[in-house]
């Protein structure tokens, strides 16, 4: 899929050409993820970042992590070494 972004808008975002893509994909993975849209890693993948990277960056934005309870039995089930 592809997305076409006018030159005059691009412009207007007032950032370097070469950062416009990354920033974009971010803004879009962290919104995606925020409406509960996209999975943690699903939205990670889409930001061009790793879980952690994206966790740090949705920490930033102040955005909080969904956090299911089957993600907590997991977890837990993890941490027992089960």
């Amino acid at each position: 899929m592809e997305i076409v972004i006018p030159d005059d808008v691009i412009t207007a975002m007032k950032l370097p050409r070469g950062e416009v893509e990354r920033e974009l994909r971010v803004d879009l993975a962290v919104i995606l993820y925020q409406w509960g849209i996209l999975p943690l890693g699903k939205a990670a993948k889409l930001a061009g970042m790793t879980k952690r990277e994206f966790l740090e960056e949705l920490a930033k934005r102040k955005v909080p992590r969904h956090y299911t309870e089957k993600e907590l039995e997991e977890d837990l089930a993890f941490a027992r070494g089960e």
